[in-house]
């Protein structure tokens, strides 16, 4: 009997090849607000180092919405991506905390 003491999970996937992505990898992703700890054209090149791509305009295509920490109240941006949201697409509205996290998660290429 092979017992895992720790009880960590091993996920193994069935072809070696296959890799793991970033979240923001082929994602439409929209600013609004200002950023605190960041330009938003630094932002931008950390999206696009995961395969992100940057929008101007929410649309039905947006993947990401980040909500700068400086943003003064509740932005056209924002409030267009609600609105979709109550129709049914399938957006993520995301603080910019959680934005910077997901930045820091390294995947592998």
């Amino acid at each position: 009997m092979n017992e895992n003491i720790d009880n960590i999970e091993v996920i193994q996937f069935s072809n070696p090849a296959q890799q793991l992505v970033h979240p923001f990898s082929n994602k439409q992703i929209v600013f609004t607000g200002a950023l605190s700890t960041m330009t938003r054209v630094e932002a931008a090149k950390k999206v696009r180092a995961y395969g992100g791509v940057l929008q101007g305009a929410v649309t039905k295509e947006t993947d990401f919405v980040i909500l700068g920490d400086k943003r003064r109240g509740v932005s056209s941006k924002q409030l267009k991506a609600e609105q979709l949201i109550s129709l049914g697409v399938d957006i993520q509205i995301m603080l910019e905390e959680d934005f910077l996290w997901v930045l820091s998660m390294k995947i592998e290429k």
